[in-house]
């Protein structure tokens, strides 16, 4: 048993309600200011005690139980998919989350605490919080809250996660190594806690939970795959965002009929069957008004004597049903709601707390409050409101006068240096303070070092409306968009941006003006303009002599320039760039050296950046994140090594980049299992603001689709971002999409067509510059140009590459050039051609164009009458099976029977799936989607396509049309003689 030092002793960090089960001190030592803070909590859950000693007592949680143990009423279909979220955590098959969304009223916490309650009887240790506005300028509190029993166990993580995951937290000073970083330090907490009994996070209105700590419960949910950890976190749509969170959404609707009828005559038995029919056709379906409703009616209208009154629509009719609650309450019962409404968060609503404001009546004031039904302590005695429509209706009816003296009390209770005493301080003022705007500017900046930008914006703003002057107004303002924009909030960016234009801006802070407009422009709006009429002068003031650093902002403001000029092609920015290159760094100038004119400028890139990046030091790589990701993705040098190096460590700023450059290297490396992740990245990246983003995963996903001669899904893409990015002006998504049309031509065999699609990009012979990864369309050039009888034109395409040195750019470039040499060398070359491609180091690394140079090459060898054919075009047809590219494994097909080969033979028995892949192959066989067949299952659309993909080669087929005859038969469909070549 051990004892804190910082408060003399009172700390027992061996509390079974603080700590769970004990323990010890959670990092072998007990500094002061670890301690303050455990024993501030500690204080709190002491206070609650006594309360509840005299006299508090927790009230019932309106949910959707039948009084009497009759159960629970309704919801089967959310309550089998939790089970199996569960479940599969139990048994080790591995963690999950779900995410649980519908109105207020509409019985998300009913079903949470259902979960809770399942749980705790499977052996599951549960970790809650509660998402409250009070503390959503308040980085990380949500997490600290989540992670709390957990404390104790700091001392396993690595030292780095450890001291990112204490500052965050603040138990300790200094700044996090990045953002995300706490992510991976939260996640490893969570698996050595796993080790001894499944998890279960629980978390309610995440809606209303702080940025921070959103990403970071994004982030393990994006990871919990391997551990035995649930998460389930309920949302209202309309309020707030759940940022970020990439779980299977569960949409919580209103009632059957028939169990909303079932729920309130337990209820509310002898009800009139008119005055039931009237509730029933009034509520529908919301289970808050079923039972909150006609407990507000009086004895005639409940037994049909007299009608029921006209009503208000549901959500304010239930505001008006609280606040005539409201008439009866106490001075004392009031003013505790107001505080409680205003506090939010855990520590602000417990036993000391509550002592302080009612003093000796704490326990009248409770019972009080829970007897008129407004609010009740809960199992760990925190005070809080029966539902989100209560705490709206406390606050609708105080006074502006009324909510600046309970802030005025709120930040009396908070220690000097919490944010949140300046946040209720803000709230209480009646007009400028620069003294106060000072302070709440001060802590902004510290939150921002800490990892929480997107709450340090929110602090700036505050400290911008309390400003004396404008210049200082504006300033503010101006650090609280760009605070914004690299928290990963780019609407309130947005939004601040649209304030700030409204007045001149100073000159002296013009280059941080110009770079938050572009960040909005660029990212938000897609729009380019700006980057090239405003960054130009903004790098021109930046590097003036003596000119204010911002934070190494010229180095930002260079990238978004670079970023812009190669996503448009624009001369104004490449001349920009090239007049500052002597003013960046030697990553920067590599970075520009990498885009300018890959075929001719890019040489030596990969090598260079691999011992660049070995030289820099953790604080310059965090600066230099996107630097490095964008100088990679130029030369398909982005490995796995690159990825391990940036995940979980900083911002979605960051993060989304790194996304981006996951899905081209899917794309390239034959993970087309992992098509589907570019459509959640891009629907995330839209709930975030981030819409060019978006559009960049569609763009992405498009690459699969062609791949796979999926036209109708290309056509579809291309009409939904081809719009968008033609407007904007970004030839790195219109070219690429003409390019991709041409490749599906060539999958359906249509070589003509490609052939004039390819030609417009990049005619025989010519490399131009401006074509972004002109290495993939050079390919395919050269395979259609070969299957058109146009020899002479895919030679000089060839000839052109190797004049460029295009071997010389990156392993895969060597490749594809060596794999196009093939195709169009004459027969007396060919074979050594072939050969030579395939010995290209790490050619196998890239599936799909490999598997191309094997059809090709075994189609040679067949017409030829040469040995090998065989292997070769089985080879490829597997490739291209795996890959789900149906077109093309068909015309491996094709030749396989030319060849007198069964395609299938030996691979094609039922017998030899698993048990989860003949139920996906049964139910795929009867027409349903992947997602259909997710929510049957309760599996991602991902892991029944990965499954799929193991399921076609087993069964010897390629396309999901051949399935049923392929489960009926015990194993391929017979080979079709009519289409041998």
């Amino acid at each position: 048993m051990s004892a804190g030092t910082g408060c003399g002793g009172r700390c027992r960090r061996d509390d079974p309600v603080l700590f769970g089960d004990p323990a010890g001190d959670p990092a072998g030592t007990s500094d002061q200011g670890e301690c303050r803070i455990f024993c501030a909590w500690y204080d709190e859950l002491c206070g609650v005690r006594k309360v509840l000693a005299d006299g508090g007592r927790a009230g019932e949680v309106v949910g959707l139980s039948v009084p009497g143990g009759g159960g629970f009423v309704g919801r089967r279909r959310e309550r089998e998919l939790l089970a199996r979220v569960l479940e599969s955590a139990r048994t080790g098959a591995g963690g999950s989350a779900v995410l649980l969304r519908g109105e207020a009223g509409i019985g998300k916490t009913a079903l949470l605490e259902w979960t809770e309650a399942r749980a705790r009887g499977s052996g599951f240790q549960v970790l809650r919080a509660v998402g409250a506005e009070a503390d959503a300028e308040v980085a990380f509190a949500a997490l600290h809250e989540v992670l709390l029993p957990l404390l104790p166990d700091l001392h396993v993580l690595p030292t780095r996660q450890r001291e990112a995951l204490e500052c965050a937290l603040r138990l300790r000073e200094g700044a996090p190594a990045g953002g995300f970083l706490v992510g991976a330090a939260a996640l490893t907490l969570l698996a050595e806690a796993a080790r001894d009994r499944p998890l279960l996070v629980v978390v309610d209105d995440l809606h209303w939970v702080d940025s921070s700590s959103a990403q970071v419960l994004a982030f393990l949910h994006r990871r919990v795959g391997d551990v035995p950890v649930a998460m389930v976190a309920a949302c209202r749509p309309g309020v707030g965002e759940a940022e970020g969170w990439p779980a299977p959404l569960l949409e919580v609707g209103a009632l059957a009929p028939e169990d909303a009828g079932t729920l309130l005559r337990s209820r509310h038995p002898g009800l009139a069957a008119a005055t039931a029919h009237r509730l029933l056709s009034e509520a529908a379906g919301n289970p808050l008004a079923l039972v909150e409703l006609p407990a507000q009616l009086d004895e005639n209208a409940l037994r049909g004597i007299d009608p029921l009154p006209d009503g208000l629509p549901l959500g304010q009719r239930l505001e008006r049903v609280f606040a005539d609650r409201l008439e009866a309450l106490s001075p004392d019962a009031a003013r505790v709601l107001l505080l409680a409404a205003l506090g939010g968060g855990a520590a602000g609503l417990t036993g000391t707390w509550l002592q302080r404001v009612a003093g000796e009546k704490t326990g009248q004031v409770l019972r009080h409050i829970e007897t008129i039904g407004l609010a009740r302590l809960d199992s760990s005695g925190r005070l809080v409101f029966r539902h989100p429509l209560m705490r709206s209706a406390v606050l609708s009816r105080a006074t502006e006068a009324e909510k600046r003296r309970a802030h005025r009390t709120l930040a009396a209770q908070k220690a000097a240096d919490d944010p949140r005493r300046l946040v209720h301080e803000a709230s209480a003022a009646t007009g400028p303070d620069e003294d106060l705007a000072r302070e709440l500017q001060q802590a902004g900046q510290l939150i921002a070092a800490r990892g929480g930008d997107a709450e340090g914006a929110l602090l700036l703003d505050r400290a911008a409306a309390l400003s004396a002057g404008p210049a200082d107004r504006a300033s503010r303002l101006t650090w609280a968009a760009v605070m914004a924009a690299r928290g990963g909030r780019l609407a309130y960016t947005a939004r601040l941006v649209r304030e700030l234009r409204r007045s001149p801006v100073p000159d002296d802070i013009a280059p941080l003006f110009a770079y938050a407009v572009v960040y909005v422009d660029q990212s938000h709006r897609i729009e380019f303009e700006s980057s090239f009429t405003l960054l130009p002068a903004a790098l021109d003031a930046l590097t003036e002599p003596d000119a204010q650093s911002f934070d190494g902002l010229v180095e930002q403001v260079f990238f978004k320039l670079l970023l812009a000029s190669a996503y448009t092609g624009d001369p104004r920015g490449w001349r920009a760039l090239d007049k500052h290159l002597p003013h960046v760094s030697e990553l920067a100038r590599l970075c520009h050296r990498a885009w300018s004119d890959t075929p001719r400028t890019a040489h030596g890139v990969g090598p260079e950046l691999a011992a660049l990046a070995d030289r820099l030091s953790e604080e310059q790589e965090a600066g230099s994140a996107w630097l490095l990701l964008w100088t990679a993705s130029a030369v398909d040098a982005v490995d796995h090594r690159m990825l391990r190096r940036f995940t979980g460590q900083y911002a979605y700023a960051t993060q989304g980049s790194l996304a981006k450059a996951k899905c081209h290297q899917d794309y390239l490396h034959g993970r087309w299992e992992a098509a589907d992740d570019c459509l959640r990245e891009a629907e995330a990246a839209a709930d975030l603001g981030y819409h060019c983003n978006a559009l960049l995963f569609r763009h992405y996903h498009a690459h699969f689709l062609a791949g796979r001669g999926d036209e109708e899904g290309l056509r579809q893409t291309a009409a939904s971002i081809e719009p968008v990015a033609r407007a904007a002006g970004m030839r790195f998504v219109t070219d690429h999409l003409e390019h991709l049309r041409g490749m599906a031509a060539l999958a359906h065999g249509r070589h003509e067509e490609a052939y004039t699609r390819l030609a417009e990009l990049s005619p025989p012979g010519v490399l131009p510059t401006g074509l972004a990864w002109f290495q993939l369309p050079f390919f395919d050039f050269v395979d259609a140009a070969v299957h058109t009888g146009r020899w002479a034109e895919a030679r000089a395409h060839v000839a052109a590459g190797r004049t460029a040195r295009m071997a010389e750019l990156s392993g895969h470039h060597a490749f594809l050039l060596a794999a196009a040499a093939a195709f169009a060398a004459p027969d007396e070359e060919a074979e050594a051609c072939y050969r030579e491609a395939c010995a290209v180091p790490g050619a196998d690394r890239w599936v799909f164009p490999m598997a191309r140079l094997r059809l090709v090459h075994g189609v040679w060898l067949r017409r030829h009458h040469r040995a090998g054919a065989r292997d070769l075009l089985r080879e490829a047809h597997q490739a291209f099976v795996r890959l789900g590219a149906t077109p093309w494994a068909e015309r491996c097909a094709q030749e396989l029977r030319a060849a007198g080969d069964r395609v299938g033979t030996g691979t094609g028995d039922a017998r030899l799936l698993t048990g989860q892949e003949l139920r996906i192959a049964t139910l795929a066989a009867t027409g349903l989607s992947n997602k259909e067949i997710g929510r049957e299952l309760g599996l991602s659309p991902r892991t029944v396509a990965t499954h799929l993909y193991k399921v076609f080669p087993k069964l010897g087929i390629t396309s999901r049309a051949a399935l049923a005859q392929a489960l009926r038969e015990g194993g391929p469909p017979e080979p079709d003689p009519a289409a041998a070549v």
